[in-house]
């Protein structure tokens, strides 16, 4: 598949020095992506920079991560690991959606990286990672019942497990430790989270 909706993507500097392919709103480009593919596809996540993403990459654009293993989860267009490659990390952009992740390398091209990357349901899967980014994922009870033993066993393994959240209904704030704080400009037309910060928090083990 390729990137054949330019009408309703648009370059956008996100953070400073940060820029990533984003849509106004979400119906216009699923339809032309349907249109174009011939098929039923699930919504175009990846074309909206979700507040707890924003909130992760803005965090990571702080630190210094060289020669670091990190897996960007969920990563949609990935916006929280062209942040942490610009950093110095090696990064694995990984989501089922197959065109997320065509999204994420565009968007890791635009910024003068490389992302590896993966449409492997990697929850359960053994590390091998140092650091593991999930931004604003926490949306719906039966993903996130799969998703929390993971994270304590990645955290019991040593790795270090950041999250981005804007106040979503199904995180579990007892299970982390809070580490930023940002006010994020939202986008009513694509999330109904518009009267709260966005935070990072870092996850602990049970």
């Amino acid at each position: 598949m390729s990137l054949d909706w330019p009408q309703h993507l648009t370059r956008t500097t996100v953070l400073p020095g940060v820029d990533a392919l984003t849509a106004a709103e979400p119906v216009p480009l699923w339809e032309a992506i349907e249109a174009s593919l011939g098929v039923r596809i699930g919504p175009p996540f990846w074309g909206h920079v979700w507040p707890g993403s924003l909130a992760l990459a803005r965090q990571l654009s702080t630190r210094d991560l060289a020669g670091v293993r990190a897996l960007d989860f969920a990563c949609g267009g990935g916006l929280a690991g062209v942040v942490a490659a610009k950093q110095g990390a090696s990064v694995l952009a990984n989501d089922i959606d197959v065109l997320a992740v065509e999204v994420a390398q565009a968007n890791a091209a635009l910024n003068g990286v490389t992302l590896a990357v993966s449409t492997n349901d990697l929850i359960g899967a053994p590390s091998s990672w140092e650091l593991v980014l999930v931004g604003d994922v926490f949306y719906e009870a039966p993903l996130v019942a799969r998703l929390v033993p993971w994270l304590d066993a990645l955290v019991r393994s040593g790795v270090e497990v950041l999250v981005g959240d804007p106040g979503r209904q199904f995180f579990p704030r007892q299970r982390a430790r809070l580490v930023a704080e940002y006010e994020v400009a939202c986008v009513p037309a694509w999330d109904s989270v518009v009267d709260r910060p966005a935070s990072v928090w870092q996850w602990s083990a049970s």
